[in-house]
């Protein structure tokens, strides 16, 4: 098999094992959460530590990778992942699970990172855009088939087989790394912003935990404002930090692109409310309409089919009405289907849920590939590798934001209903709170000129490949593929 084709597969083995995972759990959350003694919403924090994880440790994937060489150091992390998912399966209690989903995020930061850089230096940029399609669609597969198959196995078997089926596939990919892939490092990496990685790490953990376990009843009230409030002064000073040094962990210069702004911000704020479909949707399938883990897979995974489907008809859609057009409009549909979740009731026909979700999934791919794409658009050679930890990191922090966002709205309408126990009647406030902030993502995105990001487009300009755009499609697809799983 030609190179172009191959190393594409081998990233797509990490890609195809992450985001299936996660999928994975999300339909599994209430039956894991009755063996190890919890409830599905306090297992959030099995979601949200993983995401925070990947959040705190992809910035230092570029700098490994370049120190130690990227074949090197994504077999580490295939690796990583694995010992992580032994580590769940083998789980007896909330403490121990989590501990393993943190694990595993560690390992999941380096391998899409890498895995793009694997992709940049070992293929030329003439053949890089026919790559990414061979990269994509095996990564896409994982959320398509990972919510039935979670419950196939839930229900059939037993939960911890989930993580176990990650074993051969993690050793399928090393072995093809290590066979197939170069050994290239980077000739003179940059010096590596230790202390900045410490300061953005305590502060993204700081906040984002301290976010997560508010109102769970898990650590006293003073404890979260301590998180919380350290958090924000640890990032107060990396922000400081950042300042002072010429190769920041995170460079926020990068916010000078309008169309990198306009993709954290606007981005931030889409994801933080789609990022808590995948928590909220099976707990009310399974929960709230007492479907069993299997078949609430069946239903939740149309929105993974309708992502699929419009793989296909993003790029012509784009090119003919533009990043601006498309995504100011697309942000305020795909918020509309995410709304009309609220009105699922155990009496509502399966066959119209999946309709709705399948429908809902195509407008919310779209949007993803928009916001990945326009992110590089504007963004120099030079800066792309910082750009995409940037966008990667806003990425985590969003959607474990979602998660946090989408349970503390469940959590606060059993207090207003006076519920023991969650039912269906609890989670249709959530629905629209998070479609709402969806939504709003559309001021961001309007703000932008008409002819935002046509240098990647195509829109109203002649269409022409650039160098700049191979790197964007590289970095999009890495992004996108892991976007795909809140389909």
């Amino acid at each position: 098999m030609q190179k172009e084709r191959l190393i594409p597969l081998i990233v797509a083995c990490a890609l195809f094992m992450e985001n299936m995972d996660s999928t994975v759990i999300a339909t599994s959350l209430p039956a894991i959460a009755a063996d190890i003694g919890t409830s599905p919403l306090t297992l959030k924090l099995a979601i949200t530590s993983y995401l925070l994880s990947l959040a705190v440790f992809i910035p230092a994937s570029g700098w490994t990778a370049d120190r130690f060489g990227a074949r090197a150091v994504f077999s580490v992390a295939i690796a990583v992942f694995m010992v992580g998912s032994i580590g769940c399966a083998m789980s007896t209690s909330i403490t121990h699970f989590v501990i393993a989903r943190i694990i595993q995020g560690i390992g999941g930061a380096m391998m899409t990172p890498v895995g793009r850089l694997v992709l940049l230096r070992s293929i030329d940029k003439s053949a890089l855009v026919n790559a990414m399609a061979w990269v994509t669609i095996p990564a896409l597969i994982g959320p398509v088939i990972g919510p039935p198959l979670g419950g196939f196995i839930t229900t059939y078997f037993s939960w911890h087989w989930i993580f176990l089926i990650n074993i051969p596939i993690g050793l399928l990919g090393i072995w093809l790394a290590l066979k197939y892939i170069d050994p290239i490092k980077s000739e003179n990496p940059e010096r590596f912003d230790g202390v900045g990685l410490v300061l953005a790490g305590l502060g993204v953990a700081g906040l984002a935990f301290g976010l997560s376990v508010a109102g769970l009843g898990l650590l006293s009230w003073g404890v979260v404002t301590a998180l919380i409030v350290g958090g924000g002064i640890a990032m107060g000073f990396y922000l400081w930090h950042a300042k002072r040094t010429a190769s920041p962990v995170l460079d926020f210069t990068l916010i000078k692109h309008p169309t990198l702004r306009a993709s954290l911000t606007g981005g931030f704020m889409y994801r933080l409310g789609i990022g808590a479909l995948p928590f909220l949707l099976p707990l009310l399938m399974q929960v709230g309409f007492g479907l069993s883990p299997f078949q609430s897979g069946m239903v939740t995974f149309a929105s993974a089919v309708g992502a699929l489907g419009m793989k296909a008809l993003a790029a012509r859609i784009i090119r003919t009405f533009g990043f601006r057009n498309i995504m100011v409009i697309n942000a305020v549909v795909s918020s509309f289907f995410l709304a009309a979740c609220a009105l699922f009731t155990p009496a509502t026909p399966l066959l119209l849920i999946m309709i709705i979700l399948v429908v809902g999934g195509f407008f919310r791919s779209l949007q993803f590939t928009a916001i990945n794409t326009m992110a590089y658009a504007e963004v120099s050679p030079d800066e792309m590798s910082r750009a995409t930890t940037l966008v990667s990191v806003n990425q985590q922090l969003a959607i474990s934001a979602g998660v946090a966002v989408g349970a503390f709205a469940v959590e606060a309408t059993m207090a207003a209903n006076h519920s023991v126990e969650l039912s269906a009647n609890d989670f249709w406030p959530a629905f629209l709170i998070v479609a709402v902030l969806s939504a709003l993502s559309a001021y961001s995105f309007w703000k932008l000129p008409e002819d935002a990001g046509h240098e990647i487009s195509g829109h109203r300009v002649p269409e022409v490949e650039t160098p700049q755009a191979a790197e964007a499609a590289a970095a999009e697809s890495t992004h996108d593929a892991r976007d795909q799983k809140l389909g």
